[in-house]
C-alpha cells in the first residue's frame, strides 16, 4: 500500500497553491453575486478531502478482511499501518471540522 503520512496535509497545501484570490465584485467590476466563488472552492477542497478520509477507511477495512480471509499477499504490518493512517486521517478531518465550526461560533457572536 502506497499511501504517505502526510497525504493529506500535503494535498490540502497543493489545494491552497491553486486557489487564487478573489476580488470582490466591486473591484472586478462584475455584477454583485458573480464574482464570489471562494466558497464553493472550499467546498470544493472540503468535500474532497472528506472523500480522501472515506477512501483511506474503505481500503483499510477491505485490506483488513483480506487479511483475515487467510490473503499471503498482505502482512499484518501493512493491514496495520494503513488502518492507524485511517485514523489519523479522520482525526485530522475531525479537528479542521472543530475549528471551522469554532470559527463560524466566533464570527456569530460578533458584535454587528
Amino acid at each position: 500500500m502506497d499511501i504517505k503520512a502526510n497525504s493529506i496535509y500535503q494535498e490540502m497545501q497543493a489545494m491552497m497553491g491553486d486557489i487564487k484570490p478573489i476580488q470582490s465584485p466591486i473591484q472586478s467590476g462584475m455584477p454583485a453575486g458573480l464574482g464570489n466563488t471562494s466558497g464553493a472552492q472550499f467546498s470544493d477542497m472540503l468535500s474532497q478531502a472528506v472523500n480522501n478520509v472515506n477512501d483511506m477507511q474503505a481500503t483499510s477495512r477491505e485490506m483488513q478482511k483480506s487479511f483475515d480471509m487467510g490473503n499471503p499477499d498482505l502482512s499484518l504490518a501493512d493491514v496495520m499501518i494503513a488502518k492507524e493512517k485511517a485514523g489519523i486521517a479522520f482525526e485530522a478531518t475531525m479537528q479542521v471540522r472543530n475549528k471551522v465550526l469554532e470559527a463560524y461560533k466566533t464570527i456569530m457572536n460578533m458584535p454587528v
